[in-house]
């Protein structure tokens, strides 16, 4: 399956102007025949999480019918992220378009502490995607608790998708944990930041893919946005940065 991974900047709380945005990535994933396509954490509302309240929604949200329009129309899996409104508070969530059928969802099951004024945990489930048996999500701080990684390789993955909202610090931090979950496990490893307004700060990008020795095999700025495009199937395929 030819994954792509998506560094952007994000509007903030303008659901239906990131719609828009992310359509553009959509169509340029689909000009290199991208079958999933991941975005960065709350890439729908840019990552803000005292605002998380403002702009938080229901799955069944009509809005998003456009995004499984063009998951439909290019044969491609979609996954954005959003906040879910939930029993006890808002989840930060990735909605997950599938081609031609019902919307799927994974949540962040472990959150930070300074998420805990805003967020609640998302239901406890395998880390495992909906869309292939060897494929698992993290929702960026989940990649920092052990015992998620540790689930996905339990439960058979080979590949472990991450999409985050990093600083440049954090992103740096990203880096090495990844490069190890990669080498422990012997999966192969995406990445998907942001770029531009994060939380008060800057998002740190240098998106990436890593193999299953923890080597880089692509590697974006911390500026610009665009996809990498990856393979794990065809290894002999180079990964490919595209700028939007």
């Amino acid at each position: 399956m030819k994954i792509g991974v998506v560094q952007m900047e994000s509007l903030h709380g303008d659901i239906n102007g990131n719609i828009a945005r992310h359509a553009e990535f959509v169509r340029l994933a689909a000009s290199h025949a991208v079958e999933l396509l991941i975005f960065p954490e709350l890439s729908l509302t840019q990552y803000d999480a005292p605002y998380a309240e403002n702009v938080a929604t229901s799955a069944d949200d009509p809005r998003f019918d456009t995004l499984q329009t063009l998951a439909d129309e290019h044969t491609m899996t979609l996954c954005a992220g959003i906040p879910l409104k939930a029993e006890g508070g808002n989840t930060i969530s990735m909605l997950i378009f599938q081609p031609n059928k019902p919307l799927d969802l994974y949540s962040k099951q472990y959150l930070h502490d300074d998420e805990l004024p805003f967020f609640v945990p998302g239901p406890v489930r395998s880390p495992i995607s909906p869309i292939a048996a060897g494929m698992a999500f993290a929702i960026c701080y989940e990649i920092s608790v052990p015992q998620h990684a540790r689930a996905a390789h339990d439960d058979g993955a080979s590949i472990y998708i991450a999409s985050v909202a990093k600083t440049p610090s954090g992103v740096e931090r990203a880096h090495e944990r990844l490069a190890t979950i990669s080498r422990d496990y012997g999966m192969t490893v995406f990445l998907s930041n942001c770029v531009g307004p994060c939380d008060g700060s800057i998002g740190g990008g240098k998106s990436a893919v890593w193999n299953a020795q923890g080597e880089v095999l692509a590697q974006m700025d911390d500026m610009h946005e665009g996809i990498i495009v990856y393979d794990p199937e065809v290894a002999t395929v180079p990964a490919e940065v595209i700028s939007l």
